[in-house]
């Protein structure tokens, strides 16, 4: 044979072998389904009221009762009595059996066959139960017999708030019952402790972004109805309690079923834009009624807690639908739409389960057999309605980071114009100040040629013109402008703003034109050498202002003696020219053109210039120039 051949052969002999496979696997489920007994669900039994804690003997007063047995409807006027209930069965096939209680609230006894099987707590005086779990009982092989059998079911019965319900019981294998337990088990007692779990962490984190954001009121709102839901769920997760606290806790479990549906009717509210002051305040009114109802009369008035106040938070949670539709009619976004069909959900879910509480035969007549299960959905439907809530928030949160984002690109780049705007304009400014400090620097020069050489050349030539100079005067004239030439150049050549060395120049010119002139001269400089830095506008400014009152002294003073001083104090520099000549006049105006100049020249450096009579009996000039100003 050749090689394509065996190939043929082992392909056609893998694709037999996997339809093989795949027909046992179609075919082992109905195998075992008919190898297996079907479950045994008895819609009857034998009832007794008994407190007794054995099983009553076969000839007592046993009575006919359907299963499940809801005694809010069987016996409505029976309250706070223990039964027992006898449930006869055949068992059928060799499987291990079990039997299966979805409910049994209060605890209690399953014997069988007249042996005691489970004892489950039951309240007593210390410790009040509440067992909302199932419950799953093998039944031993050494306890059953081969034909007919019997399983009697204590129920007890220790809160005469509540009537007694109890369960149809399911009897079969432990392999079929067990998914059926596990299933329940997830649903009422797992699902309840993740709910408690996510719900107290989740609100946690939101009510501390609502303490640091207080105008933020969904997220607040959002943070308390899950911490109310978690707190509201316990009661699925804690089934043991003392008893002097079980009331409070039922005062604390109506407290906050009640005020998750009205934060939840607020939260609607806000999440429409409708700020009725009036309806919030009267919510939240009805919403203390019911626990301030039960808290002061006590546990006998749970049942009309239960039934009245209960039922009135159903048109409020009719009215959460409506404020919803309202948003979602307004805004037509997807969030609107699914917080809608949330809370549709959740208070179908409420209304079903206060029916299935009270008003179990309603149920029945639309969907028989389903009431007996005590399903509750409300917990369910609230998780999904905290889901979408929290999803709702959650988009809102990247949506306005969305726009703090754009915000902040908006504002980079106005930032970055403005910035190019700024570097501009202090480009156009430092230009301009360069030429302001240019046209300054040649008017302060104008000015100093102006007033001083210009002003003596000027003078000079006049008097030449008129022929009222010789030449020994005009030589001396010229001298002047030389000096005064050489005072502006050495002033303003100083590169280290060094004042002491102009002014020892100034001082060398002006002892010999002094002592010519017969006048006795002091100076009196008291300055460190490395403290007094001027700018060189400024040293000019000062030996223009002391040339002046030298020169004054030298035309009208008839002065003998003039003393100079020149001294650092107070952060401060102080110059005064003191004679002893003739002093001020009465008819001498102090504001003539030379002192007018001097003023000029100290207010242009930011010093003050006084004129006063000197203690000798002549003029002085005193200035003052504050160092931080001059620099």
């Amino acid at each position: 044979m050749s090689t394509i051949g065996r190939a043929r052969q082992r392909i056609a002999a893998t694709w037999r072998l996997w339809w093989c496979v795949l027909a046992v696997g179609a075919t082992l489920p109905c195998a075992v389904a008919a190898l297996t007994p079907p479950l045994i669900e008895p819609a009857s039994a034998w009832m007794i009221v008994s407190d007794a804690t054995t099983p009553p003997q076969a000839d007592a007063a046993w009575q006919p009762t359907t299963l499940p047995d809801n005694w809010a409807q069987t016996r409505p006027g029976l309250r706070d009595k223990t039964s027992w209930y006898r449930i006869p069965f055949e068992r059928q096939g060799s499987a291990s059996w079990a039997a299966y209680l979805p409910y049994l609230y209060d605890g209690g006894q399953v014997w069988l066959n007249g042996a005691l099987l489970e004892r489950i707590p039951e309240t007593n005086a210390q410790v009040h139960v509440n067992w909302e779990r199932p419950h799953l009982l093998v039944l031993p092989e050494a306890m059953l017999r081969a034909d007919s059998n019997e399983l009697l079911v204590r129920a007890a019965l220790t809160d005469s708030a509540s009537p007694l319900r109890f369960p149809r019981v399911s009897l079969g294998s432990l392999v079929q019952l067990q998914p059926l337990y596990e299933r329940r088990l997830f649903w009422v007692r797992t699902m309840p402790q993740i709910t408690v779990v996510l719900s107290l962490l989740v609100a946690s984190i939101v009510l501390f972004i609502w303490w640091r954001r207080p105008s933020e009121v969904l997220y607040g709102l959002f943070g308390l109805a899950a911490a109310m839901w978690g707190i509201r769920t316990l009661t699925f997760v804690v089934e043991m309690m003392p008893t002097e606290q079980w009331h409070w806790w039922r005062v604390a479990y109506h407290s906050t079923t009640g005020g998750f549906i009205v934060v939840m009717a607020l939260f609607a509210l806000r999440h429409a834009d409708l700020r009725l002051r009036w309806l919030e305040r009267t919510l939240v009114a009805y919403w203390f009624i019911g626990p301030l109802w039960l808290a002061s009369q006590g546990s006998g008035v749970e049942t009309l807690v239960g039934r009245l106040w209960t039922a009135g938070m159903i048109p409020i949670g009719l009215s959460i639908v409506g404020f919803s539709a309202w948003a979602f009619a307004r805004r037509r976004d997807v969030a609107s739409a699914a917080l809608l069909i949330a809370v549709g959900l959740a208070v179908v879910a409420g209304i079903h389960d206060y029916l299935i509480a009270w008003h179990a035969d309603l149920v029945g007549r639309w969907f028989p057999g389903w009431a007996g299960h005590r399903v509750f959905l409300l917990h369910h439907g609230a998780n999904l309605l905290l889901v979408v809530m929290g999803a709702l928030l959650t988009a809102r949160f990247i949506t306005t980071l969305g726009a703090i984002e754009m915000l902040n690109r908006t504002l980079e780049a106005r930032v970055a114009e403005r910035e190019r705007e700024l570097a501009g304009n202090y480009e156009r400014l430092g230009m301009l100040q360069r030429e302001h400090a240019a046209v300054e620097e040649r008017q302060r020069i104008m000015r100093d040629l102006h007033d001083g050489l210009g002003s003596q050349l000027f003078t000079a030539l006049s008097r030449v013109e008129r022929g009222d100079i010789g030449g020994p005067d005009v030589a001396q004239a010229l001298r002047g402008c030389i000096a005064d030439m050489r005072l502006a150049l050495e002033a303003s050549a100083q590169d280290d703003h060094d004042f002491l060395a102009a002014l020892g120049n100034f001082r060398y010119r002006w002892d010999g034109q002094l002592h010519h002139a017969g006048l006795h001269v002091t100076w009196h400089v008291d300055v460190p050498d490395d403290t007094l830095v001027l700018p060189p506008h400024a040293a000019l400014q000062l030996l223009r202002v002391l040339q002046e009152a030298l020169t004054n002294v030298l035309k009208h003073a008839q002065a003998t003696r003039v003393r100079i001083a020149i001294e650092l104090r107070d952060d401060a520099l102080h110059l005064s020219v003191e004679d002893n000549g003739r002093g001020l006049s009465p008819r001498q105006s102090p504001g003539g053109r030379g002192l007018a100049n001097m003023r000029a020249r100290a207010d242009g450096v930011g010093a003050q210039l006084e004129l006063r009579s000197a203690e000798s009996g002549g003029t002085a000039i005193a200035l003052r120039l504050a160092l931080s100003r001059s620099i």
